[in-house]
């Protein structure tokens, strides 16, 4: 994800100060990984610096001076070019669970009880966003629902590789 851009499109709808920008992150992107307070003001000084938020005011407190960030029109532009291109497919072409599973065939050990354990952790974490699922709002059931269809992609190589083992073991092992 992009953050910067994400920042954004989020002082699109008015300026805000980097504490709200991150509350709002945190509220819609965040429920994972919620953005530092260091990585917003980073993020916030590089758009600053290439043109793409203005500060639109800054209020004196009793600590630091908070600065409030406006979107230009360049920001803008920006936002829109970012929206209007399309993701690459992550392809997984390089995936740690293959690189295990090779690597047992290779040394002899059982890959088969890697993949059983591998189905195990892969099912207890889909019982836990479907739970989350259950109890979230629409927002965060559409997020679920991603991770869910990745997971149960992952679920379908893991029974095919079972079904293809000693194939795989040939292979790799010739």
């Amino acid at each position: 994800m992009s953050i910067g851009h994400t920042l954004l499109g989020l002082l699109e709808s008015g300026p805000r100060h980097g504490y709200d920008l991150k509350r709002a992150f945190d509220e819609k992107f965040g429920h994972d990984r919620p953005l530092h307070y260091g990585q917003v003001y980073s993020t916030m000084s590089r758009l600053l610096k290439n043109g793409l938020v203005e500060v639109d005011g800054i209020e004196a407190g009793g600590g630091p001076e908070r600065k409030r960030y406006a979107i230009t029109d360049a920001g803008i532009t920006d936002v829109e070019r970012w929206l209007a291109t399309p993701e690459k497919p992550e392809l997984y072409l390089q995936s740690t669970l293959y690189t295990k599973i090779v690597l047992a065939l290779l040394t002899r050990r059982d890959a088969a009880d890697i993949l059983d354990a591998q189905r195990s952790e892969h099912l207890r974490s889909m019982r836990i966003l479907t739970d989350r699922k259950r109890k979230g709002d629409f927002a965060d059931q559409l997020i679920c629902d991603h991770a869910l269809f990745h997971l149960e992609a992952d679920l379908r190589w893991l029974e095919l590789t079972a079904a293809r083992l000693d194939r795989l073991a040939e292979a790799v092992t010739e």
